[in-house]
């Protein structure tokens, strides 16, 4: 076990030196640059995204390394944490109402989507419960292959559906706040103990392995944010990052999601993309209809709320929170616990309506 480990290690390692990940680099920094040239929203993640994603669909070998991911989400996490404090968790108290919304949001979302799924694409009763699920992609593969479920037709529904989502927010962010990517130059990155940055680092593999171990979701982003949170609030370490590296956490997030489809075709994508299209839109309005029964709740920005409610991309999501600087500890809040409620709530509805084998 550890020899096949330390064996995987190794090659998602030389991944970083090979061709296919130098070329996504070779045509995600042009393109984020070109993006950002022409004041695209989320320049620095669309441009990359899209560059990337038509790459992989028309056969260009592209890969982007399990290493070089996992080390932007750890940044992710740590840019996050700064938002942990004493007060954080008070907070929190008044989150478990829209906690509760998400959970029904989740249920109805799964219900109505897969109905549709399965009346109007063909869907299998069990794929189509696995693909009107909002977001969770990775462990719902896990999910569904257990359940001898068509993955393609999973795969694909959520791909594609984050991609329309991850297009969509960012204009709708700049078209309702007239804001951009959040930078704060003032701040004297050099003056921190650098000392703290390592401590935070070194504590965030520990609870990502731990974390990882007790199949907590997402451990990468939970188990930093749960290193960070500590750290801080027992004053032991903090230190913040700076601003410019969500450009690139964004760069490498959108040439992640472009190059999840080098496996795919553009005849696969084509025969799912319409069903997914409406699949996403229920998907949102459902979202919209939960963030607006959540402003009864809680005094957080509709935006945020949206954020908090989109179907899918807890990475990417995050990632546009930070950017636009809204909320990025309820929002990742949020989606921690939607992913927690889905795989709990998943195989629930596959017991209660039958579908199991």
């Amino acid at each position: 076990m550890i020899k096949q480990k330390i064996k995987s290690y190794l090659e998602n390692t030389k991944q970083i030196f090979s061709i296919k990940f130098i070329c996504v680099l070779i045509i995600s920094f042009p393109s984020a640059i070109i993006a950002d040239y022409f004041n695209s929203p989320l320049a620095w993640f669309l441009g990359p995204m899209i560059v990337t994603s038509i790459a992989a669909l028309s056969g260009f070998k592209i890969i982007m390394p399990k290493i070089v991911l996992s080390f932007i989400l750890i940044i992710l996490g740590l840019h996050i944490g700064n938002y942990i404090d004493q007060n954080l968790f008070n907070q929190m108290l008044d989150w478990i109402w829209t906690s509760l919304i998400m959970l029904i949001y989740i249920i109805i979302c799964i219900l109505v989507v897969a109905k549709y799924l399965q009346k109007f694409a063909s869907y299998g009763k069990k794929a189509s419960i696995f693909s009107a699920a909002p977001g969770a992609l990775g462990p719902l593969m896990i999910l569904a292959e257990n359940e001898k479920t068509d993955l393609s037709q999973v795969a694909t529904s959520h791909l594609i559906r984050l991609i329309i989502i991850i297009t969509v927010i960012p204009f709708i962010i700049v078209n309702n706040t007239g804001n951009n990517v959040f930078l704060n130059d003032d701040f004297n990155y050099i003056a921190q103990n650098h000392f703290n940055l390592i401590l935070l680092i070194i504590t965030s593999l520990f609870f990502i392995f731990v974390f990882d171990k007790i199949r907590i979701p997402a451990a990468l982003l939970s188990g930093t944010l749960f290193a960070s949170g500590l750290l801080q609030i027992t004053d032991i370490a903090s230190y913040k990052l700076p601003d410019e590296t969500i450009n690139f956490c964004l760069l490498i997030l959108g040439s992640s999601v472009g190059c999840r489809f080098a496996e795919k075709t553009i005849k696969e994508i084509a025969n799912n993309s319409l069903h997914s299209i409406v699949a996403t839109t229920i998907l949102v309005i459902f979202g919209l209809f939960a963030a607006y029964f959540a402003t009864f709740f809680v005094d957080t920005n509709i935006l945020t709320l949206i954020l908090s409610f989109s179907p899918g991309g807890i990475y990417e999501v995050a990632v546009i929170a930070i950017a636009f600087d809204l909320d990025p500890e309820f929002v990742a809040f949020h989606h921690i616990i939607r992913l927690l409620f889905i795989l709990f709530t998943i195989p629930v509805i596959l017991k209660v309506l039958n579908y199991k084998n």
